[in-house]
């Protein structure tokens, strides 16, 4: 057999259900597959667990009723009559099959000739019209059975579903109820609620408003009391429904066509959450859920635009005269209208919203949240997270005008609800909505933000230096501070005076827990104040204190606190946490629990993996330093192990090891080679009163040294200057024409220099050099210099060779300060012709003007 699209030979995972007594039975998980086998198409499904045992082996024939419903579900009616059910874990593989047997069907067809081309079912609609029995009691089994055999096919419940709404069916069916009741016939009975399931299970959405009618869902609802799978029991669906009490009008409503949509949601939510919930399928649920979603926006829609209304409503909770128990109808009125505007678009929430508060709502959530009836707490608390989830900012704007009016503001409410509510959904509302309102208007540090701090330091504090924009919520925040922080922590205060926590009641273990999770909250989005505030009010050793009690979950919220502080790698918390020893429980929890490789023994073993890898240092050196015993008894990991390693190789660290840009002699300490490796640069060492007096000179005269006189740098051996005989640098022919007057006193000069400049590198530190007189001043310099501009060149040419001796030097005469300069100078210009790539090129040199020092009577010498 030839197909145009071939078997799908990929296996699609896929459940088998069988109907088994009106349930879909899980026959199994398997991988579902098309073949051709013998001129047979089948369907295969071959066991996930065990691929050798089939759960489904069928042949695909031209009828059988194949549909798709949805995009994953494929259903058929066996030929012994037997409903089965393909629901596929993804939508391509369903596809796949689905084309499979559609070009199956289309195949057989073709093959049986055109008169056989339609199905026998098709045939029979355009032959034999649709029509059902007359609704009697002993036509009942008849109907019901009829009534299977259409739905069956896609065209048999359209059929069946304009039948029923044009002949009014349903309204017929309602008297055999009673009659079936009176005379106490059960089989009747089945057989009007299983005829009842069917009609609601056509998703027609005429049928199902017609079943929830006034005068038709008693008659439904009580057929389907008798449920057929349960013969022995008997719901009362009509005792519920027809509970006035039920139903209460806080302010009456005039339209009665929204007084009828509120009845007919109601009973819709009935029918889909308690009647049928149990053989609900995906397409009937969805048309209920359509159905409440319309009655609900028109409910809404009219409430909204009825001002007269609203009033009389909010003026109930103001009314002091008004009873507690309308009151309270009232409280739970408006939280069922907040509670369907989450579900209507964002426009009609945020007018209904609008409207409630231009109205008070905000005054009965104050209510609400103070009353003490606990249905009512829950129901202000309700009202108030919805509003905060719609938009934060009307809140927080009320709440700031009611600071400004000298009122008590709403996160005092709040507070006061967090500390004394015993109902933990409610707490657990009021911790959140806390969080919520004291969120500035900025995003929150990222949650890579610990990798970003490592890899950029700046980004921290950046961040921290952010403000909110709005001036608002900076006052808002700052008030809260000021005079709400401390009633909400003092719990946390209070642990002080009670150092076994032994005692801790369930109701106090879930209030820390919040109280922890707010304070991580504000260490994370308020970064100064919080800072300010937790160390002021001593909280991080109340927290410590929670790590010895009983409760694991309350000491891991604990741990999770100190994470989060150590994570932000701030100086501050740091410095706290080891001024205050608040490692050492830490431990302890370690100790305690170790080798057990449960929850609390691994988040503190994260914490100081964290620590180690991050190279924390003042964490590192606290915790070897005060624990070091402890640490070396665990070895089942290396993670306190390495932290000793690390510790030492922190103290191993010399400082004086480095050298600075103008250190002179290298000590016996070998260098260190690790650049990088957990060492900083000391920066540059001071300079002395000479060397600054070098650097302050001007480089005008070098600069015209430079220009009219060029010295040829002498060749190197083995990097350094080579001067030929000895360390006697006698003048070049350009020097000898350019002084030809030098008489020999000049050259004894020469070689006395060069005598104290090899002497003076060994002697230097030892040679105590007198102190010098400042150096002149600039300006002073220059005047003087202009005088003598005549004979400058002839001072550049002598200068190199005028300087001090060391003999001068031991027989107690003053050395210049530009003396023991020109000394430096030549060292550090030999070491940097050592370091430097050899290089052939001449380095002009530039000298600056001899500043003599020792009287008149030494300049009218060298003139």
């Amino acid at each position: 057999m030839a197909l145009v699209v071939p078997p799908p030979n990929d296996k699609k995972r896929v459940k088998v259900y069988e109907l088994k007594n009106n349930d879909w039975f899980d026959r199994g998980t398997g991988f579902c597959t098309g073949r051709v086998i013998a001129d047979e198409s089948k369907i295969f499904v071959e066991s996930e667990d065990q691929p050798e045992r089939m759960l489904l082996e069928t042949r695909i024939s031209k009828g059988d009723g194949y549909q798709k419903q949805q995009d994953t579900l494929i259903v058929w009616t066996e030929s012994t009559g037997t409903d089965m059910a393909l629901s596929f874990q993804e939508a391509e593989g369903c596809a796949a099959i689905w084309d499979f047997v559609r070009q199956v069907q289309q195949h057989l067809m073709a093959l049986a000739g055109p008169d056989d081309a339609l199905s026998d079912d098709a045939m029979e609609s355009f032959s034999n019209p649709l029509a059902l029995p007359r609704p009697e009691l002993a036509n009942l089994d008849e109907i019901a059975g009829l009534m299977r055999t259409v739905i069956a096919t896609p065209q048999g419940r359209d059929s069946l579903s304009k039948l029923v709404i044009s002949e009014d069916y349903i309204r017929k069916l309602v008297p055999l109820v009673s009659m079936a009741e009176d005379l106490e016939s059960l089989d009747d009975l089945h057989h009007l609620c299983n005829i009842m399931k069917m009609l609601v299970l056509l998703n027609d959405t005429q049928i199902i408003e017609h079943v929830v009618s006034d005068d038709v869902v008693n008659g439904v609802v009580g057929a389907l009391e008798y449920d057929p799978d349960f013969p022995t029991h008997k719901a009362n669906h009509r005792r519920y429904l027809n509970d006035t009490s039920k139903f209460k009008e806080v302010v009456p409503i005039q339209d009665m066509a929204i007084k009828k949509k509120i009845h007919s949601t109601w009973r819709l939510l009935y029918l889909k959450d308690v009647v049928l919930a149990r053989i609900l399928d995906d397409p009937t649920f969805s048309v209920l859920n359509s159905l409440i979603f319309f009655n609900q926006v028109d409910i809404v829609s009219h409430l909204q635009g009825n001002t007269a209304y609203l009033e009389e409503l909010f003026g109930i909770i103001d009314d002091p005269m008004a009873p507690h128990t309308r009151k309270k109808d009232a409280v739970l009125f408006i939280q069922t209208c907040c509670a369907i505007a989450k579900n209507i678009q964002a426009p009609g929430r945020q007018t209904l919203y609008t409207n409630f508060i231009q109205n008070g709502l905000l005054r009965v959530i104050n209510f609400a949240l103070l009353n003490t009836d606990s249905a009512v707490r829950a129901a202000g608390t309700e009202v108030l997270v919805a509003m905060i989830d719609h938009d934060a900012s009307m809140v927080r704007a009320y709440i700031f005008r009611s600071i400004q009016d000298s009122k008590r503001p709403l996160t005092d409410t709040l507070i006061e609800l967090l500390l004394v509510e015993n109902d933990l959904g409610v707490k657990a509302q009021a911790a959140d909505a806390i969080k919520v309102l004291l969120e500035p208007q900025q995003p929150p540090p990222p949650p890579n933000a610990e990798a970003m701090a490592r890899d950029n330091g700046e980004f921290l504090s950046k961040l921290r230096g952010t403000t909110p924009a709005n001036p608002q919520i900076d006052s808002f925040i700052q008030t809260f501070y000021d005079k709400s922080a401390n009633k909400l922590f003092k719990p946390l205060k209070d642990l002080e005076k009670r150092k076994p926590l032994n005692d801790l009641t369930f109701r106090e273990v879930s209030l820390f827990h919040h109280l922890i999770d707010i304070l991580m909250f504000l260490i994370r989005y308020h970064l100064f104040r919080s800072k300010i505030f937790i160390f002021e009010a001593g909280l991080p050793a109340r927290i410590a204190q929670l790590l010895t009690c009983q409760q694991k979950h309350l000491k891991l919220t604990a741990l999770k606190f100190f994470r989060t502080c150590i994570g932000l790698q701030d100086d501050y918390y740091i410095q706290q946490m080891t001024k205050n020893h608040l490692f050492g429980p830490i431990l302890d929890i370690v100790y305690d629990t170790m080798p057990r490789d449960n929850l609390l023994n691994s988040v503190c073993l994260e914490l100081f993996e964290f620590v180690k890898r991050e190279n924390v240092k003042p964490v590192i050196l606290h915790v070897v330093e005060n624990y070091r015993e402890k640490l070396e008894r665990i070895h089942y990991v290396d993670t306190f192990q390495a932290l000793i390693m690390r510790f030492e190789q922190i103290q191993g660290y010399n400082p004086d090891a480095d050298t600075s840009l103008f250190g002179q002699e290298q000590d016996g300490t070998p260098h260190r080679s690790n650049v990088n490796g957990n060492q900083r640069w000391q920066g540059v060492k001071e300079m002395d009163a000479a060397e600054e007096a070098y650097f302050n000179t001007s480089d005008d005269e070098d600069e015209l040294a430079n220009k009219k006189v060029s010295t040829k740098r002498p060749p190197l051996v083995n990097g350094v200057p080579h001067h030929g005989k000895s360390l006697v640098d006698y003048p070049d022919d350009d020097e000898e024409n350019m002084d030809t007057s030098a008489d020999p006193m000049d050259r004894s000069r020469t070689v006395d220099r060069a005598n104290a400049q090899s002497v003076g590198q060994n002697a230097k530190s030892t040679v105590t050099v007198p102190s010098t007189p400042p150096p002149e001043r600039l300006s002073e310099k220059r005047r003087r210099e202009e005088d003598d501009e005549e004979d400058e060149l002839g001072k550049l040419s002598t200068s190199k060779r005028r300087t001090s001796s060391v003999s001068s030097v031991s027989s107690g005469v003053s050395v210049g300060s530009n003396a023991g300069n020109v000394l430096r100078r030549k060292k550090s210009f030999v070491s940097s012709s050592k370091d430097s790539p050899g290089s052939n090129d001449k380095i002009k040199i530039s000298l600056a003007a001899r500043t003599t020092t020792g009287g008149d009577s030494k300049r009218e010498e060298g003139e």
